[in-house]
Order: C-alpha cells, then sequence, then structure tokens
C-alpha cells in the first residue's frame, strides 16, 4: 500500500525535523507523537476514518477545531492540554507549508486557530513545615527508605523537573564545597544548581551504600528501581503518593508541586528573582514573578513598610456616652 502524503510528510516531521534538526529532546518528541496518535484515534473513532486513509486534504480546519472539542468531551482534556495539542499541530502545519508551498493556504487555515484562553492559577505548594514532615516520613532503619530520603530531598532541595531529576547520574555531582548539581532541562539546556551541605550529605551516603562512587560507574542512573533500571517519572510519582498519602494537605502533591514548594521557599526568604530564575531553568522572568504574585505574606510584608497616615486610627466608639445615647434614642 502506498504511504499517504499526511504519513510521509508527519514521519519526516517527526525523525528528521523535530530529532535531527531542531534536536529536540525525546521527550518533547514523545509529547508531539502523542498528539498525532490522539488525532489519528479521533478520526478513526468519530470518523471511521482509518490511519492509512488520513491524507493532508482530510486534516482541515473544521476537523481539527473538532477533534479539540472532542479531546474536551469525550478525554476531559483541561485547557493547558487542549492548548498543549494544537500547539504540536501548529508546529506541524506550519512545517509543512515550508516543505509543500502549494499547501500554504490549507496551513495557515490550521494556523489561525487560537489556543484558548485559560484561567491563571496560583502555583500550588507545601509550606516548610509540611515539606519537612513529608521529607522526614521516609524509613532511614531501611536501604530503600535512605534512597527515598534522598531522592525527595534533592527533588525539594534543586527545584529540579522530575525527568532532570530521574536522567540525574553520578558525574552530575559535585559534593565537595561548593556543593551543586548539574542539570539538563527543556531545550537540552544545562544549568549548576547549588545545594545545602544536608543534601550532599545524604547524596554521599547514598552513593557509598549503593556503591556507585566508583570512576566506571560515574554515567549509571543515580536513582535506580528494585530491577536496576533506571528510575523513569512515574517511578517517582509513585514514591512521591506513597509518601504524600500520611500527610494531611489540602493539595495533590506531585513532583512539580516540590519544584513549586523550592521557589516559593526562595521567594519567601527575599531571594533575587533572577537567582531564582537561574536555579529552577526558566526561560522568561515573567514566569519566574508568579511565585511574587501568588504570596500573600509578601504582599503584606511589603505593605506594612508605607508609612501611609492617610488611613485614620480605629477608635472605640462604644466609649462615647453622647454617641451611644444618639443612638438609643433612634430605637425608641
Amino acid at each position: 500500500m502506498k504511504p499517504t502524503d499526511f504519513a510521509y510528510h508527519l514521519s519526516c516531521f517527526l525523525t528528521v525535523y523535530l530529532a535531527v534538526q531542531r534536536n529536540l529532546s525525546k521527550n518533547t518528541i514523545q509529547s508531539y507523537r502523542d498528539t498525532f496518535s490522539l488525532l489519528l484515534r479521533y478520526f478513526y473513532d468519530s470518523k471511521n476514518i482509518p490511519p492509512e486513509k488520513i491524507g493532508i486534504g482530510i486534516i482541515g480546519k473544521e476537523s481539527v477545531e473538532e477533534f479539540l472539542l472532542w479531546l474536551e468531551a469525550e478525554r476531559g482534556s483541561g485547557v493547558s492540554s487542549r492548548n498543549q495539542r494544537l500547539a504540536a499541530i501548529h508546529a506541524f502545519f506550519r512545517y509543512l507549508q515550508c516543505e509543500k508551498p502549494e499547501y500554504m493556504h490549507h496551513c495557515q487555515r490550521i494556523l489561525s486557530i487560537p489556543l484558548k484562553r485559560a484561567p491563571i492559577k496560583p502555583p500550588a505548594y507545601l509550606s516548610g513545615e509540611e515539606m519537612g514532615m513529608l521529607l522526614s516520613l521516609p524509613d532511614m532503619q531501611t536501604r530503600r527508605g535512605r534512597r527515598d530520603a534522598t531522592m525527595l530531598s534533592l527533588l525539594y532541595d534543586s527545584g529540579a523537573r522530575v525527568q532532570e531529576l530521574a536522567d540525574l547520574t553520578p558525574r552530575n555531582l559535585r559534593l565537595e564545597s561548593p556543593c551543586y548539581i548539574t542539570l539538563t532541562g527543556k531545550g537540552r539546556k544545562t544549568r549548576h544548581v547549588p545545594i545545602m551541605k544536608q543534601t550532599a550529605a545524604l547524596l554521599a551516603s547514598y552513593l557509598k551504600e549503593q556503591r556507585i562512587d566508583a570512576t566506571e560507574k560515574l554515567d549509571c542512573p543515580l536513582f535506580f528501581n528494585c530491577w536496576n533500571e533506571k528510575l523513569t517519572r512515574q517511578g517517582v510519582a509513585y514514591i512521591i503518593r506513597k509518601y504524600s498519602g500520611e500527610l494531611a494537605t489540602h493539595i495533590k502533591i506531585s513532583a512539580h508541586v516540590f519544584r513549586h514548594s523550592k521557589a516559593m521557599a526562595l521567594t519567601q526568604a527575599d531571594v533575587n528573582p533572577i537567582y531564582i530564575r537561574d536555579i529552577l531553568g526558566h526561560s522568561d522572568l515573567k514566569t519566574t514573578a508568579i511565585y511574587s504574585k501568588s504570596n500573600i505574606e509578601m504582599k503584606r510584608r511589603a505593605l506594612e513598610k508605607v508609612d501611609d497616615k492617610a488611613v485614620p486610627d480605629a477608635q472605640d466608639w462604644t466609649s462615647d456616652d453622647g454617641l451611644m445615647d444618639f443612638l438609643k434614642s433612634l430605637g425608641k
């Protein structure tokens, strides 16, 4: 069977353009792939069109808009997930109009579909006391408990994304003063993040116990499961759920909550936002500013710094006998 034009160009987009020309990470390419897997499933389930029959002409503006509605109605996708899928589709058709100029009008109609505005939610985070309680839950008397305590402490102390943590190797650690770790984040950008001495001590003990401090093991995974395989994002999420279930809190704790909690702790300590941006690996300072906007305590301290004399002091009007007599007379 001859492949369709859509199949050919999608394969080139995923395997050549994204992987070779853009040099995007495996996780990013997988996210693009998942979008088109859902798009193919939509055409099959809703329109009874199998993947081998789908050509570029079939995927028009109207069908993409219907696909987005299907994501929200049938799969329960939120606005951010819907926008993420649309951004992947936009990227493909932006690529296609350069490869096949004869499809330019068709592509630009799809590119005109706007992202949906989403309400900006304040980041969910744990207080210092709550985080301290969570990090104290692993059983330090067991080998696995010591691994979990080390991993969760590093996740919080570094503010790392979960994939950045999973990708760490002993080579990425510097446990001598000044202690820091090297993280590789979005866009394959690396950054050095300082860590506390307590976290460095936990890591040193962990490396010694696991016997992965030898030179020939510098590139092995830092954290691994019971099968001696690299701990995945799902594995990290499972460990977090195991301990967070013991903590009474109103929020659902995920790896990103650790990151938000670290960012908020730095913000509350009046750390320069530029330093916070560099620690978290944000590309834009506007992303970092959300923590300052969300912190009520910081707003309160800022207001207290203003010695505003326009607002009068409160007075106890109940001690004014004349006023009290007047008010009582109104009820007669």
